[in-house]
């Protein structure tokens, strides 16, 4: 399985590569926190860690679902959350760290990653978190109906999303997992003209009755490659909050939410398992 290793952890942190099913995976450490480490598939980033502070969120992305993780319930508050692609395992940590006696499951098809993972960043040993190794959709249909008071899904192949993660079935199976007044949230990537992010919008409003989007405003206005994340809920959202959280990020945020998100969509339509497509590819540029 492995392809190169450059030395294990010592005093001096040295970088980690292997083969793992979605590529070469490399562990890279931070210059300037001690135990934290990036992880790359294939050259593209994909998580930050900090184990002496999980609760800290280096990529945007990731900062953006933390927001929905703490304001999914009150604050401290245990919940139930199902997170589809575990990558470092870096948002189920932060549930841990900001909401303990929390209880999570996290679906990652690549065993060979969850393996490294576990093995170079372990994982706290009070952590209430069961991974498994399998499909996306395939273990969200093993999470028992309304179970789930959060669902994120984070599912990248190749730095894309499988197209059976992008349809209105695909949300049903959401909608069955989720708790009364559950949400659900997800990282999507998309670029000029942004017909993926248009599609996935009108996909979640054709399920939920209350959508928000965050992400940058060079993103939504179709003028780079980037990441949005899609919140999703039957309850209103605590639009406001969301709104302060994300203007206040390091890279600053905008909320997109009600009659302006609608229009945003462009008149796109739902997707279906019949429609679906990946979304689209990144450009070379996106990771330089």
């Amino acid at each position: 399985m492995a392809k190169s290793r450059k030395s294990r952890r010592g005093a001096t942190a040295a970088s980690v590569a292997e083969t793992v099913d979605g590529g070469l995976a490399e562990l890279i450490p931070d210059p300037d926190r001690a135990r934290a480490w990036t992880l790359l598939l294939d050259g593209a980033p994909q998580s930050h860690v900090d184990l002496d502070d999980p609760a800290f969120l280096s990529f945007e992305y990731q900062r953006r679902l933390g927001h929905v993780i703490d304001l999914v319930a009150p604050p401290g508050r245990p919940v139930r959350a199902v997170h589809l692609g575990g990558g470092a395992l870096t948002l189920a940590r932060y549930v841990a760290a900001t909401r303990p006696r929390s209880t999570q499951q996290v679906v990652e098809r690549d065993a060979p990653l969850v393996e490294l993972v576990r093995r170079e960043l372990p994982l706290d040993r009070n952590a209430r978190i069961r991974v498994r190794s399998t499909d996306a959709r395939e273990g969200l249909a093993k999470v028992p109906d309304g179970w789930a008071d959060l669902v994120v899904a984070d599912v990248f192949s190749g730095a894309r999303t499988p197209a059976h993660l992008t349809s209105t079935e695909f949300l049903d199976e959401v909608r069955r997992a989720l708790a009364p007044g559950g949400w659900y949230a997800a990282n999507l990537a998309d670029g000029p003209p942004l017909t993926h992010l248009r599609g996935q919008i009108a996909t979640a409003a054709a399920r939920f009755a209350e959508l928000a989007l965050v992400g940058d405003p060079t993103v939504l206005r179709g003028r780079r490659f980037g990441n949005a994340v899609l919140v999703a809920a039957d309850e209103p959202l605590p639009i406001p909050e969301l709104t302060r959280r994300a203007a206040s990020d390091p890279h600053p945020g905008r909320v997109e939410h009600g009659r302006a998100l609608r229009d945003f969509t462009g008149g796109a339509t739902p997707v279906t398992d019949a429609s679906a497509v990946d979304s689209p590819a990144p450009p070379a540029s996106a990771f330089t």
